[in-house]
Formats: C-alpha cells, structure tokens, sequence
C-alpha cells in the first residue's frame, strides 16, 4: 500500500505558491518596521522594477500573466519578440529616413517579475492610480512578467502583439470529456498493483495573457492597449497637423498668385460678359413682343 502512495506522488505536479500583485498597503504586524526597507537581493529587485516602472512616461509598460514557461520558451518569445521589432524598425526607417542611434539601440525588455517585490515597487510609483491597477490584475495569482518598449510607437506595439500571439497561442478550453478523462487516470489503479509506476515527463503547454498597460501612468485594460496599438505614429500626426494648418495659407497663396498674374481680372470680365449676354433679348423675344 505504501509503494502504490508513492508511486501515485511522483505523478503529481509539485506545489508551487502562487500569488497575485498586491498594491494594497500592508497590514502592520508586530515587530516589523514601516515603510519597508529590501535588503540584499530584495532591494536590487526592488530598485530594478522601479525603473521600469517610473519610466513609463516614456516607455511604455505591459503587463502579462504567464503559465507553464521553461527556460527555453522564454527565450524563444523573446527571440520573436526582437524579431518583430527589428522588422517594424526596417520598415519605418525605410518610409522617414534613419533614426538617431541611440534610439534604434533600445529594444523592447521582457522581465519575470517577483510579485511581492513588484507590487511593492508599484505603490511606490508616483502619479498611478492604484484602484485601477487593482481593477486591472484582479486578484489573478500566478507568475507575472512585464514587457517595457523603448517608446510609444503603436506600429511597433502592434507587430509585438501579434508576434506574441503567434508564439503563444491561446490554449483552447478542456472539454469535459477530457477532464472526466484526467480525474478518472488520477483515481485509477496501476496497471501492475505493487509495482512502481513509471516516470512520465509532463508535457508543457505555456499560456500567456496580457493583463493592461501602464503609459503616462495612466492604466489601460487590454482592450484599450489594442486601441492604442491601431494609433498612427506620432510622425504620421505631426505631419497631418502640419497639413491642416497649412492648407488655408496654400489656398489664400494661391489665389494671389493668381491675382497678380491678371488672371482673376480676366476671370470676372469674362463673368460680366457672359451675364450682359444672358439677360440681352433674343430675336425671337422681339417678334413675341410686336405679335
């Protein structure tokens, strides 16, 4: 009986402690001195997740919660994701011109966060809405990582997301005659009682899901980042702004050109003519007239 216990344990999961991102202020317990001071590694991760998160007046900063990543499936995601990024870089330098160097230098930066540690770093930040970040995790536990980009670029945005989504494609819900199927294999007796069953390497399907953003410290739920992500460049702005503007001076140019030219002058005198003509009587007007 207890080789058959044993052998049902080492097909189980092991316990992971998850927890979700907390931006609620601690409760005071004894002995614990307040505000908290990180030591070591916690203060380095602390001091690491407040950069990022203080810069989001320039950088942008996503949020997403992951699930079932090794070592290697981070790695590639991050790989896609530098590749979507390198293409959108291609493309516009190749419609505005070549961009200063140390812009082009700065690339997007996947961070698996600490929640406790980032959480902490997140009521810190000036300016956030706390209430809102709160709305926006809501209360999902798990692992998290935040992607911060160089700058607000929503063409770029746009092609990480749909890099990320290629990557890591949604997993389609379990059905229920997979999970009967699962619950039945856990309760199952061994095929050969006394005998230990052997390993079996799991098989891990990542999940990814973004959670919101946080730009200008202001915080968008992710149907807003999609939002954002469909916003022109702030080249292709500028430049519509400038056309507004500029086009009633082109038009009033245009017509002193013409002006001083003599072109509008022929232009009422062939006006006048053409009026005069138009209330002249005709011939057969007269003749209507005299019968």
């Amino acid at each position: 009986m207890q080789s058959l216990n044993s052998s049902r344990r080492l097909i189980l999961p092991p316990l992971v402690r998850s927890y979700a991102i907390s931006v609620k202020t601690p409760k005071p317990l004894a002995g614990k001195k307040y505000p908290r001071v990180f030591k070591d590694k916690k203060a380095f991760q602390y001091n690491w997740y407040s950069r990022i998160l203080r810069a989001n007046t320039s950088s942008p900063v996503l949020i997403f919660h992951h699930n079932e990543f090794s070592a290697q499936r981070l790695k590639q995601l991050r790989a896609d994701i530098f590749t979507a990024n390198q293409k959108v870089k291609s493309a516009q330098a190749a419609a505005n011109g070549p961009t200063p160097v140390s812009a082009t230098d700065a690339q997007p930066t996947l961070t698996v966060v600490r929640t406790s540690i980032f959480g902490a770093a997140l009521r810190d930040v000036p300016g956030v809405n706390l209430a809102e970040v709160e709305h926006m995790i809501n209360n999902q536990s798990g692992s998290f990582a935040v992607l911060s980009l160089p700058s607000l670029n929503p063409p770029q945005l746009s092609a990480i997301l749909r890099a990320m989504d290629k990557s890591v494609p949604p997993k389609a819900p379990k059905t229920p005659e997979e999970i009967k199927a699962e619950q039945d294999l856990k309760k199952a007796d061994p095929a050969q009682p006394g005998r230990r069953m052997k390993r079996s390497r799991q098989i891990r399907i990542p999940e990814l899901k973004l959670m919101g953003a946080i730009i200008e410290n202001r915080v968008f739920l992710p149907q807003n980042v999609q939002d954002v992500s469909k916003l022109p460049t702030l080249q292709t702005l500028h430049a519509q702004i400038v056309g507004l503007l500029s086009a009633p001076a082109s038009q009033l140019a245009a017509v002193l050109g013409e002006a001083s030219g003599g072109r509008i002058a022929r232009t009422l005198e062939g006006l006048k003519l053409s009026l005069q003509a138009a209330n002249e009587p005709t011939a057969t007007d007269d003749k209507k007239v005299e019968s």
